[in-house]
């Protein structure tokens, strides 16, 4: 394996090669998230080659250290997104903090002359109001909190990794990079600078707890294109029993091809 394939497996799970796919579509994981978070929408995305970002210190990389400097992980998913063929428009879908790592890693794709053709905000404020006032999980104040603290204020907002913090047998393997996201959000502060240039669409639930209306659509400051906001049912992780399918298919101006 080259050096180029190396780094583009270590960041990128794709669950299904599909070149005959008119684009591909890149997804960051929340705090504490990981790539398998996304494996299921590759089925469901027959229009899309998903690619999943594997964030370091968790599944196959647990070995690895934690990163702490959110703009360093956005320059490293970056340079292992640039070796990726140009060969089809590439979209980015964040979730939550995930949100934010993806829109830092498409400034740089954009710098680099390799702009993303869509941005996909989920479950997030925008980048300059990315952190609520000292309420834990994807906001601020969690330097002030123990490991404990932000496990039970994750498991309060529920999601996959609730579960297996919820689970006395993962709970010991789990909450490190839980905990060490959060303390990497919590640090990460926005670079007023270039605007995007490609679409935004911000989407958020409607009793999500951390992200209301206001905060998504701010999303609207971060580009210099056309910005959309939806508002979804559901909580802050809506997507788990309600992916965002239908808006991402509508993206590719296809809005039957949801399986």
């Amino acid at each position: 394996m080259t050096e180029t394939e190396t780094m583009t497996t270590t960041w990128l799970k794709c669950p299904a090669v599909r070149p005959e796919a008119t684009r591909r579509l890149v997804c960051f994981p929340h705090a504490g998230g990981s790539a398998s978070f996304f494996h299921e929408w590759a089925r469901q995305l027959p229009g899309y080659e998903i690619h999943a970002v594997c964030y370091p210190g968790r599944a196959a990389r647990l070995d690895e250290p934690l990163h702490t400097d959110l703009h360093r992980l956005a320059d490293e998913i970056a340079e292992a997104l640039l070796t990726l063929p140009d060969d089809r428009p590439l979209a980015f879908l964040g979730h939550s903090m995930g949100a934010v790592v993806a829109y830092e890693t498409a400034l740089r794709l954009q710098a680099a002359g390799r702009p993303v053709a869509h941005l996909y905000a989920s479950g997030a404020r925008a980048p300059h109001l990315a952190h609520p006032d000292g309420d834990g999980p994807d906001g601020a104040g969690t330097a002030d909190m123990d490991d404990e603290a932000i496990a039970d204020a994750l498991v309060a907002l529920g999601g996959t990794d609730a579960e297996l913090l919820s689970d006395p047998d993962f709970r010991e393997l789990v909450l490190p990079y839980v905990c060490g996201d959060f303390r990497m959000f919590d640090a990460y502060e926005h670079r007023p600078g270039p605007l995007l240039t490609c679409p935004v669409t911000a989407i958020a639930g409607d009793a999500d707890p951390q992200v209301g209306e206001a905060h998504a659509a701010a999303w609207a400051a971060v580009t210099e294109g056309v910005f959309d906001h939806r508002t979804v049912p559901g909580d802050h992780f809506y997507l788990i029993p309600r992916p965002p399918l239908a808006v991402l298919a509508r993206g590719l101006g296809l809005p039957h091809e949801v399986r």
